[in-house]
């Protein structure tokens, strides 16, 4: 249960992200920094830690980081042949709404696997849960601004807009719910723990970074990025032991 509880944060962290893309356009880079150095940090200091010491008892340290390789090229797979990217400001590029609806959709089905992932966290352990929800709270703030982006500039309506980011503000307790119907065995848990850290690292370095520092100032962003990546590792240490 307290999987579905965490998971809600998610969902409120979408709605934040979808209103402050209404209201405070100029300071978004500085949270989409943030949540760059969140999605980044938690990948290196605690996902795959986690998944060295867990899988550590049936697999070696080699294949585990292969996995890490794994789950970030397959990332970029997905990234380059299916998902759609939040618009900029670009004249040359024509934002109808069919593209605002995929990029829609394809953020909500980002946030339901960082339900999943949230699910899976807490199947490790408790703090590796609460680690993992804290980066996923804040990438999917970014989804919500994204979100309400595409549909705007797809010339869709506030109402739609208001629908889409309520499709991806509820995707993540979906994607965590989904997880109460199966159990990862021990033995494959530090595996899925290092397929998700290749993953993370990809969204954080490759999408958010990017991202945070498109047409802003980089010395506020870069910051920001190393802020949210130390609060991740002061929580690690908190809550990690």
């Amino acid at each position: 249960m307290i999987v579905i509880l965490i998971s809600l944060l998610a969902l409120v962290a979408t709605l934040l992200g979808g209103f402050f893309a209404l209201r405070f356009r100029d300071t978004l880079h500085l949270i989409l920094g943030f949540s760059a150095g969140a999605v980044v940090g938690v990948a290196l200091f605690d996902l795959l830690p986690e998944s060295v010491s867990l899988g550590g008892k049936y697999h070696d340290t080699a294949l585990l980081t292969s996995f890490v390789a794994a789950g970030f090229l397959l990332y970029l797979v997905l990234d380059r042949l299916i998902f759609i990217h939040p618009p900029h400001d670009d004249p040359e590029h024509k934002h109808t709404h069919a593209t605002g609806t995929m990029g829609a959709l394809t953020l909500a089905t980002h946030s339901f696997f960082d339900g999943i992932a949230i699910g899976v966290g807490f199947q490790a352990s408790t703090a590796v849960g609460l680690l993992v929800a804290a980066a996923v709270v804040t990438h999917d703030f970014s989804d919500g601004i994204n979100t309400v982006s595409f549909i705007l500039r797809g010339h869709g309506t506030w109402r739609m807009a208001l629908r889409w980011l309520f499709v991806d503000a509820i995707a993540p307790v979906l994607g965590a719910a989904s997880t109460l119907l199966f159990r990862i065995p021990e033995s494959d848990i530090g595996v899925v723990l290092a397929v998700f850290a290749g993953c993370f690292i990809y969204l954080g370095a490759t999408d958010l970074i990017p991202e945070s520092q498109h047409a802003h100032p980089r010395a506020a962003t870069t910051l920001m990025t190393l802020l949210g990546a130390g609060v991740l590792y002061a929580a690690v240490r908190l809550w990690g032991g």
